[in-house]
């Protein structure tokens, strides 16, 4: 298979957009001058006031933006859609949107989860509505021949690939599925090769070396095949349920009382997207004409560093600021442990052409996001893993001992 397609095959260039509000960006990555990347409480009195305004009419705002993309998306004609996945975290809510808006939706999962089980958001409406609607195929998607028997002659017209990772994975899909209208992929910001030219943008070079590398060559794929697809391209997803300890590393250590270990100044710029504002974004290419062929970074608007990721965790938390202890991860050999829940460098993504094509704008800002994440499951005491706080003893007992000798 080949390694490389033209920018122009996968994602036509789009006008340049304006400057984000995080971050001025001028000549060069190195030249960006930093404004206010964490959207939490600001200073002064009236910004605060601002923000109480806000969270009290957050729930509203949002309730009425699921409304608004339920009626966009029932302007659809109900579809007959496979989904792959489902059941753990991105497809729950997805699957759930796309119901409400009336089409019929079938799961392929392997049968390990169930499939309609409650979660935080349900109401007893809403969950009776999607149990009785929801049909499930227990398959495994990498068995050939089993997808064939399962799938061939069923009529599905869309097909929702949320956790495919390899190119031979989508194949079997398609050859087993047969003619469709829309394929649409879950892929990852992760495939981007590391440029000093930020934000990344969807025309941006992939890196075939990336772990990443099989939604690449997924993408690929769908391309030669002919396929009308869309890939998606989230940075890193939050939100209740989350099964990657990214919030859930932070959460974990402020109700401790721990330090938070941070690598090098703390200053890293990344960026998060709230898991209901990335179904919305799934929801809003289906039967749109403008997504054909096309790729979207989908992730929150705003950018944050490292250091703000901590103190956004504690103020959604409602806990005091955390002590945060920066390190060079030069000096330790961790292991296994995992030091930090991101990788150690600006990551961040222009999500403007999701947003012009596809009439979609986050809902979520940082703090609501993780407020939202905290009150529907840390909160309660749920959550995924337990922590991990080896890398953490190894940082604070090494920089003890540095204070200890300077004393």
């Amino acid at each position: 298979m080949a390694a490389t397609l033209s920018a122009s095959a996968r994602c036509a260039p789009r006008a340049a957009a304006p400057a984000p509000r995080a971050l001025v960006r001028t000549a060069g990555f190195a030249g960006m001058r930093r404004m206010n990347v964490l959207d939490v409480a600001e200073a002064c009195p009236m910004a605060q006031a601002r923000q109480a305004v806000c969270r009290r009419s957050g729930a509203a705002a949002r309730s009425a933006a699921a409304r608004a993309v339920t009626v966009m998306a029932a302007a659809v004609a109900p579809k007959k859609i496979l989904m792959l996945g489902g059941t753990r975290f991105i497809g729950v809510y997805l699957a759930r949107q796309l119901i409400e808006a009336g089409h019929e939706v079938t799961l392929l999962t392997r049968g390990k989860k169930p499939v309609t089980y409650r979660i935080p958001d349900d109401t007893d409406e809403s969950f009776e509505r999607f149990a009785s609607s929801v049909k499930h195929i227990a398959c495994d998607r990498t068995d050939a021949e089993a997808m064939k028997a399962a799938l061939s002659n069923k009529g599905f017209e869309v097909v929702y690939d949320i956790n495919g990772r390899e190119a031979d994975e989508a194949a079997t899909v398609l050859d087993a599925v047969g003619p469709i209208e829309q394929y649409i992929f879950c892929s990852s910001a992760g495939v981007y090769k590391k440029s000093d030219q930020m934000p990344h943008r969807e025309e941006d070079e992939g890196d075939f070396k990336s772990r990443h590398k099989g939604k690449l060559f997924t993408e690929d794929l769908l391309e030669k095949r002919g396929v009308n697809w869309t890939s998606v391209r989230p940075v890193y997803i939050y939100g209740p349920l989350n099964y990657n300890p990214v919030e859930e590393f932070f959460f974990h250590r402020i109700k401790a009382g721990r330090p938070i270990c941070v690598p090098g100044s703390g200053m890293q710029v990344t960026q998060l997207g709230h898991v209901k504002d990335l179904a919305t974004a799934f929801v809003k290419i289906l039967g749109n004409p403008k997504a054909a062929r096309q790729v979207y970074n989908v992730a929150g608007e705003r950018y944050v560093t490292f250091d703000g990721i901590a103190k956004a965790c504690a103020a959604a938390m409602g806990a005091p600021e955390p002590e945060l202890v920066h390190f060079n991860p030069k000096d330790f050999d961790f292991g296994k442990s995992k030091a930090f829940p991101m990788r150690d460098q600006h990551f961040f993504a222009s999500v403007d052409k999701a947003m012009a094509d596809l009439d979609w704008a986050p809902e979520f800002g940082l703090l609501d996001g993780l407020r939202d994440s905290y009150e529907k499951d840390f909160g309660r005491g749920t959550y995924r893993k337990e922590p991990d706080y080896t890398a953490d003893d190894m940082v604070l007992a090494k920089l003890k001992g540095k204070v200890s000798a300077m004393a």
